[in-house]
């Protein structure tokens, strides 16, 4: 009877055990942990520092912006980057073998997996293009100063202050520069970082830091599909060889075929042709011609839909070229390559990160909103790991992004706060310890 009583006491302890483990797994509570992080005095320290280094943030921005990064070629920059990780006391600083930067700040009960820390060393403005930065007041003016260049600055800012604050976190922390992540980069550092690199199934959230204003959290990647298609002909003389198969006739058709597809407003889809090229001379039929057509989805099925379309619709209007017209030279063929692939998806609003950063923006008092865009962060959201994009900025503090005159304003008191805003939700998910 003793023993019975003893077996019943010890089932009864470990089930309330067990029922206060649930419990305090299901009420995991962003608010509170956002709140005790803000509290801290290791934070506020941490605060006063990007307070006290807000002039070194902003030189940094701008030394980093005037070293041109255009597509496939950031490697000064990264090298730059590089010194300036090992500066603020990263380890392992590299640079991979596709040209990302990457350098770690271990935590004290790392799991062996990484909360990722990134913002993109590359700009959309070919070579030669002036990077010089210009100032206007509290203004700053320059290509690539916003999107995304003024980041890879406030990482520097943010390993600085956790290391002046003396903040530990739980886990293990890699701050990365990546490349490629613009236009025809096609995310080839983020890709690489996912698929072939050393941190390959290592990664178990991700932070991308972008340009825009730190209200705003993008958790939803839209895909893009984007080809080059060129039609191929015999050429001729205008005259002289007139009746002949012309890809540009093929070419036209086809852009005004493709123009009148229907796409649903929800889930949004876009299409366009932003490119065409071609031709020998005004007097000749071409030998080509050719298009760049862009394609966007937030729906994985909605991309596919239209690409789909956009294939037969090029293959039909060659098959239509060589109908209506002589192919005794030859017929007109359609070349038909695929330049870009950035892949869908999204992070759950109700998500454990989304809220989160929902709880850190509203306690810096901002009101939340949330996006849909291109970024960094579509790659490891098609993968499903937990990823979304944050802004640095406090809202309507930038503009102009990929124009020759994109600027962004760096006044000190709404700079900070929205540099420690972004602070917050970082240190949350990586566990302050």
């Amino acid at each position: 009877m003793r023993n019975s009583k003893c077996f019943s006491a010890s089932l009864l302890a470990l089930s309330l055990a067990l029922i206060g483990s649930n419990a305090g797994a299901q009420t995991a509570n962003p608010v509170a942990d956002v709140e005790r992080i803000l509290a801290s005095p290791a934070f506020k320290a941490a605060v006063a520092t990007i307070d006290k280094e807000h002039g070194r943030i902003v030189e940094d921005g701008i030394r980093l912006t005037e070293i041109p990064a255009p597509p496939f070629k950031e490697e000064a920059r990264a090298r730059e980057y590089e010194k300036m990780f090992k500066a603020v006391g990263l380890g392992e600083v590299k640079i991979d073998e596709e040209g990302n930067v990457l350098g770690i700040r271990k935590g004290s009960r790392g799991d062996g997996k990484f909360v990722v820390v990134s913002a993109h060393l590359d700009t959309v403005f070919p070579a030669g293009t002036d990077v010089k930065v210009k100032r206007q007041g509290t203004k700053l003016y320059a290509p690539g100063i916003g999107d995304d260049t003024m980041s890879l600055s406030v990482l520097l800012g943010f390993v600085r202050a956790m290391q002046a604050g003396g903040i530990k976190t739980r886990d293990d922390i890699l701050f990365v520069g990546t490349v490629g992540e613009e236009g025809p980069g096609d995310l080839r550092g983020v890709r690489h970082l996912f698929n072939k690199g050393q941190f390959k199934d290592k990664i178990k959230t991700f932070f991308s830091i972008e340009s825009g204003g730190v209200n705003l959290i993008t958790n939803g990647g839209v895909g893009s599909r984007r080809y080059r298609v060129t039609f191929n002909g015999p050429g001729g003389h205008s005259f002289g060889a007139f009746g002949l198969v012309n890809p540009m006739f093929a070419l036209g058709q086809a852009a005004a075929e493709f123009s009148r597809l229907q796409v649903p407003a929800t889930p949004k889809t876009t299409y366009g042709i932003g490119v065409i090229g071609g031709g020998t001379s005004v007097n000749s039929i071409p030998i080509s011609g050719w298009m760049e057509v862009d394609m966007r989805s937030e729906s994985v099925a909605e991309l596919k839909r239209v690409e789909d379309r956009m294939l037969k619709v090029m293959q039909d209007a060659a098959d239509g070229e060589n109908f209506a017209r002589s192919t005794k030279e030859g017929k007109i063929s359609v070349e038909i390559k695929l330049i870009g692939d950035r892949p869908a998806g999204n992070t759950d609003a109700k998500s454990e990160l989304v809220q989160t950063a929902k709880a850190a923006i509203e306690a810096g008092g901002y009101k939340v909103g949330y996006q849909w865009s291109s970024t960094d962060s579509n790659m490891p959201m098609n993968l499903g790991i937990p990823a979304i994009t944050i802004g640095r900025n406090a809202p309507d503090k930038a503009g102009r992004s990929h124009s020759l005159d994109e600027w962004m304003d760096v006044e000190k008191e709404p700079m900070v706060k929205a540099i420690a805003t972004s602070l917050s939700i970082i240190l949350a998910t990586a566990g302050l310890e």
